[in-house]
């Protein structure tokens, strides 16, 4: 299974445009999520789920590395339902995206399906709603979810905010903690004006700062600013280089790099930022 907290960036596709999946990779993007929700009418739902299903078949489809992902529309719907039937006996994707949910017994809807088969697949739970977010800690804490992501824009109209960055502060960082708990990542909302890169630039670094490892996008053109800011810097490698040398070099004793006193949890996110470096590269 991938390792999600090393996904910078991934892409929304509307599953029933097959014709966009190939260009996913030669975006930038650290993997696609092809939708099967919000992003597909519902007169065109089962032709997504077709195409959807006939590109996970296809075992050449996926280059090595790149992450492609599938987001269910809702386990109680009846076309999250049909969803899942379709994938029991499917080839399915490395990582299922659920939206808007509110408890692990959706989660747990959702394995008694994806579970058949060979590999169960990592779970993204998006959190869309107060009552998901006061569960969030519990479904953080689920054994099959590997990551948490805000689902900004439905969550701001069920509190009655703006999608704004200081209305959803308290909400994107209760998003933080819950999946920091339950040692997951954390992954932010597409920012939704394509034509304002530097609001998208604005808004990934503070995500970054406050937490967050990856920004979802719903534009090609969205990729490479926010994969700019999720990517170490060469400065930024460096030290984690000299802090896990250091560490080693100590043997796990207490040690010092650039006259700050180092412990388990800088040399923790010192090799994280090595690993992402590595990928990123």
């Amino acid at each position: 299974m991938p390792d999600l907290s090393l996904i910078r960036s991934l892409l929304f596709t509307p599953a029933d445009r097959p014709d966009r999946f190939a260009h996913g990779p030669s975006s930038g993007a650290d993997g696609v999520i092809l939708d099967l929700e919000d992003g597909v009418g519902l007169p065109a739902k089962a032709a997504a789920r077709n195409a959807a299903l006939a590109f996970f078949a296809d075992s050449a489809a996926a280059p090595a590395g790149f992450v492609w992902a599938l987001r269910l529309n809702h386990v109680t719907t009846e076309a999250g339902l049909e969803d899942l039937m379709a994938l029991r006996a499917a080839r399915k994707p490395a990582v299922v995206v659920l939206p808007k949910t509110e408890s692990v017994t959706e989660v747990e809807i959702a394995l008694a399906h994806l579970g058949a088969g060979k590999a169960t697949p990592s779970i993204v739970a998006l959190i869309e709603s107060g009552r998901g977010l006061a569960a969030a800690d519990e479904i953080a804490r689920h054994p099959a979810v590997a990551a948490l992501a805000f689902g900004g824009a439905d969550l701001a109209a069920d509190l009655h905010a703006a999608l704004a960055w200081e209305p959803m502060l308290f909400a994107r960082s209760r998003i933080v903690q819950a999946a920091a708990s339950a040692a997951i990542a954390a992954w932010d909302v597409p920012f939704l004006d394509i034509h304002d890169p530097d609001g998208l630039k604005r808004e990934t670094s503070a995500a970054k700062t406050l937490g967050y490892v990856c920004k979802l996008a719903i534009h090609p053109a969205q990729i490479a600013p926010i994969n700019a800011v999720f990517t170490p810097s060469a400065n930024e490698l460096a030290r984690a280089q000299r802090v896990v040398s250091a560490f080693a070099a100590a043997h796990g004793g207490a040690c010092q790099v650039d006259g700050k006193m180092i412990d388990a949890p800088v040399v923790k996110a010192a090799r994280r930022t090595v690993a992402l470096a590595a990928q990123a590269a």
